[in-house]
């Protein structure tokens, strides 16, 4: 038949043709097919539902390759692709729901970029893409997520309710299978005439050749092999019921657990069980049936587990496990206080070893169960005081089976590491979150068990120095807080002298007087901080200690330079502060923080090594507060300085940070309103400069001012009156220096309304500048007025004084450059070799000193060859240089000493 006639061939005729080319066309009307033998496309039409579906899975499924590699930059690619695509299908979910493999993507997703951003070492050997899509793939799926909580909660509940929908993996479901279970004809595949069924009656062959309107029952499965049916051997095959592999399985299952059931009826009736399953079993599973438990065995058993220790192989969690449920063994079966004690012990040793990596902290449920054993072996050792206890005692001789006990261990080495642990825990959280003020709450229970531990040690006589180390970790916990209490000074007193006296190492003497400072100098005690650091003479050797003892004397000296500041001494307060601010680098001698260094990056391992030296961040000192006071107390010192010395050519800097500050400031061609706290003080100090001192002093105590420092302090309010009586006299002797050459006469009580000051106060200041001779002016008592003497040279004369001076220097450097020159010197001495007369003198001077060192007993004899020296000397330089002039005299005066010497 024609091609041509084939299209017009009925529906049922078409669907038994190998040639057919599925399409849809609307009812009523026909449709020519053309189709040749050497082109056989197929048309597959397919609902918006799998075609957006498809798409999102196809996105899926390469998402999860390149999860498996952690190439994150392409993970955060095909997250996007897969957000975009399912905003295409918004209708179709809107309709029908969001689909479960799409929840499924989320959670693995979710989990998967939790898993990469708490493996810390994975991240730092991630490259810069990587990291960055890291870090941009949580923000966002977290992000995202937020509109997809209840779906999420409800699947991680019941992760296998979604199994029976759509799977996105080729492997587990075929793309043709539909959402009922049914299979559809794979559009990729031609039809296949299904096989026809043979009649009874093998007579009839035309009946053969038609296809049968039934299904066929048979499958490749039952062994039945068709040639020409290829591609059905390799699809998937569907019951007729609609069941599928996986509900085989449940009804297994099922199965199985309904026969255990009936065998279990079978062998007896069930019993009710009065009083309760007893909570522990006198014989656990560690322990065979026939083991007699006792110390020997318990001891053994403690030692198999504790071998276990550091192997790659040994579970932590469950090494915690097997020791606690040993020492419920060891409490049900009274194998007393020193097997307890013991095994308490290893249980905490096993805490502090769950964590592999020294430098993380602990989580927060293992650090309350630490906690919790650290006190419970505290009070079980405070209540049996027949236990002792010492790293000293070695294993063989320990005792724990009668009194008095002897366990090896030591509990301030216990205390010592979790008192390390919680500032590695504090280390490592946010200091703006809630988590952060948790786990800040903690304190109190780590000073309660010292505290504890201070009272054990003393009672039980222990050696001083454990005693020095115990004292030391209460003092760490004291020393920087001013609400320790209202017998704090006392302990603090009691606690350091017991430390300088009894410590034998110098680290924890040294410690211990940094502290005691810095408590002096935080409760305003400036004068016995200053005396005790005065003592030490720590600073002239602390360049040579270890770093973290460094860093505690840059805490001191900044804690001692702001307590100078707050008492009104602002030049101590410089000389303490400016050896911080001078380099710069605050933050990181502080300790609070790092600063990136442009010469050379550090390496992994010492970045690791200074975040462990970190401050936590209730222990800060505000960087801000500290740079202020320090500008403020340079301008203090320096604006007066420099309009006194105007036009000394000599005048030295005092602060140099403060004065690259102000010349940075006189560059700008156009200075704008003050906004930073810098661009504050430079503004008080051009204010000062001209004596407006109340100028000087909005421009430091204003609104900005007092919300980013001065409201920091205790006091603030006597701070800032301090501040401004400062300015008032400071402001006044710049004006006595600026304009002390305009006035003859100045009254004091003009000056006093000028600066608001008491006449007694600008009567005090202006006696000072006269008597340390910075103004050059006498005081007349009846008339109370400042009589100036005009000796202070103008400013042609200063200039004029200059230009002398440095001429004068320029003819120096000239000689001395003559001097060098050989034939310069030749000309002088008139061709006489001078070199050779200065070593035959000095060679007869030589002689000379040997011979005083001879006599040098006989005073007669010790004159007389000193005055014999002298007129040889005179003689012998009359010779040598005759009557030349005053100059030449000179010249080879300066020679022969340069040559003797």
């Amino acid at each position: 038949m024609s091609k041509f006639f084939k299209g017009c061939e009925s529906e049922s005729e078409s669907e038994s043709s190998d040639e057919e080319v599925i399409t849809q066309r609307p009812p009523g009307q026909k449709a020519f097919q053309f189709s040749d033998d050497e082109e056989d496309t197929k048309r597959v039409v397919r609902s918006a539902r799998d075609k957006r579906f498809d798409e999102m899975k196809d996105i899926i499924r390469v998402l999860k390759n390149h999860k498996k590699i952690k190439d994150m930059s392409n993970v955060l690619n095909d997250f996007e692709l897969l957000i975009k695509a399912f905003e295409k299908a918004k209708k179709i979910v809107d309709a029908e729901g969001i689909p479960s493999f799409f929840i499924r993507c989320l959670v693995e997703l979710e989990d998967f970029v939790s898993e990469c951003w708490e493996d810390k070492e994975g991240r730092k050997q991630m490259n810069k893409n990587n990291a960055r899509g890291l870090t941009t793939l949580r923000q966002r799926l977290r992000r995202h997520n937020r509109d997809y909580e209840n779906e999420i909660k409800r699947y991680r509940e019941h992760p296998d309710e979604g199994d029976d929908l759509e799977e996105c993996s080729d492997d587990e479901k075929s793309d043709s299978e539909s959402d009922d279970g049914v299979m559809m004809p794979s559009p990729f595949l031609r039809k296949v005439e299904e096989k026809p069924e043979v009649s009874s009656d093998d007579d009839d062959d035309d009946d053969n050749s038609w296809p049968s309107s039934e299904p066929s029952e048979t499958s490749s499965d039952d062994g039945d092999y068709d040639p020409s049916n290829m591609a059905s051997m390799f699809l998937k095959k569907t019951p007729l019921d609609g069941t599928t592999k996986k509900d085989d399985k449940k009804k297994k299952m099922q199965k199985k657990k309904k026969d255990k059931v009936v065998e279990d009826d079978e062998e007896g009736e069930w019993e009710e069980v009065k009083g309760g399953i007893p909570l522990v079993m006198e014989k656990p599973k560690m322990f065979s049936k026939d083991t007699e438990i006792n110390h020997e065995a318990v001891m053994n058993k403690l030692t198999e587990i504790v071998s276990a220790r550091g192997k790659k192989a040994t579970d932590r969690s469950e090494m915690i496990g097997i020791l606690e449920e040993l020492l419920v063994v060891s409490e049900s079966n009274k194998l007393g206080p020193a097997m307890a004690c013991k095994i308490m012990f290893s249980i905490i040793a096993a805490i502090y070893d769950y964590n592999p990596n020294i430098a993380t902290n602990m989580k927060p449920e293992m650090w309350q169960n630490c906690l919790d054993y650290v006190i419970k072996q505290l009070d079980h050792l405070v209540e049996h005081h027949d236990i002792t206890v010492s790293e000293n005692i070695q294993e063989d001789s320990e005792n724990v089976e009668t009194s008095p006990y002897r366990v090896r261990g030591c509990i301030l080495t216990i205390v010592e590491r979790m008192d390390e642990e919680f500032k590695k825990m504090l280390q490592g959280c946010d200091p703006h979150s809630t988590e952060y003020i948790e786990r800040l709450k903690d304190e109190r229970t780590v000073c309660e068990i010292i505290e504890k531990l201070q009272a054990y040690l003393e009672h039980n006589q222990v050696p001083t120095k454990e005693l020095c180390r115990c004292y030391l970790r209460r003092i760490e916990h004291m020393y920087y807080k001013t609400d320790a209490g209202p017998r704090a000074r006392e302990i603090m007193d009691k606690l350091c002298k017991y430390i300088y006296v009894k410590d034998a190492t110098d680290r924890l003497r040294t410690h211990a007087i940094l502290y005691h400072i810095y408590f002096h100098a935080i409760h305003n005690r400036w004068y016995e901080a200053r005396d005790l650091m005065m003592m030490s003479h720590l600073q002239d050797n602390i360049q040579h200690s270890d770093i973290p003892t460094q860093i505690q004397y840059n805490r001191t000296m900044v804690q001692l330079g702001l307590c100078a500041f707050r008492q009104g001494m602002i030049k101590d307060a410089h000389n303490a502060l400016v050896d911080i601010q001078s380099i710069g680098r605050a933050k990181e001698l502080l300790s609070q923080g790092l600063l990136l260094q442009r010469q050379h990056e550090r390496t992994p391992e010492q970045e690791l090594i200074e975040k462990r030296r970190q401050m936590p961040y209730h222990m800060h000192i505000n960087l801000e507060l500290l740079e202020c006071v320090y500008l403020v107390s340079a301008m203090l010192i320096e604006i007066p300085y420099m309009a006194a010395h105007e036009f000394d050519a000599r005048r030295r800097m005092i602060s140099r940070n403060y004065h690259n500050l102000l010349r940075n400031s006189e560059r700008q061609t156009l200075t704008g309103p003050p906004e930073s706290m810098r661009e504050h003080i430079v503004a008080a100090s051009k204010a000062m400069k001209t004596g407006d001192w109340e100028a000087c002093k909005n421009f430091v105590i204003n609104e900005k001012m007092n919300g980013k420092v001065w409201d920091l302090f205790l006091q603030a309010d006597k701070v800032r009156a301090m501040i401004t009586q400062k300015i008032q006299e400071e402001s006044l002797r710049t004006y006595l220096f600026t304009y002390s050459s305009v006035y003859d006469t100045l009254s004091m009580v003009t000056l006093s309304e000028m600066f608001q000051l008491e006449p007694a106060v600008v009567h005090s200041i202006i006696s000072k500048m006269i008597i340390n001779e910075e103004l050059m002016a006498s005081l007349d008592e009846p008339t109370q007025t400042v009589v100036m003497h005009r000796t202070e040279p103008t400013r042609l004369q200063s200039l004029a004084l200059q230009l002398a001076e440095k001429v004068a220097n320029l003819v120096e450097n000239n000689e001395r450059i003559l001097e060098n020159k050989p034939a310069l010197n030749h000309y002088k001495t008139g061709g006489y070799d001078g070199n050779q007369q200065m070593n035959r003198m000095g060679r007869r001077d030589q002689q000379w000193k040997q011979r005083d060192n001879k006599w040098g007993g006989h005073k007669d004899y010790h004159n007389q060859w000193n005055d014999n020296r002298d007129n040889w000397k005179n003689r012998d330089r009359d010779h040598q240089w005759g009557n030349k002039s005053r100059r030449d005299n000179n010249y080879h005066s300066h020679n022969y000493r340069g040559n003797r010497m």
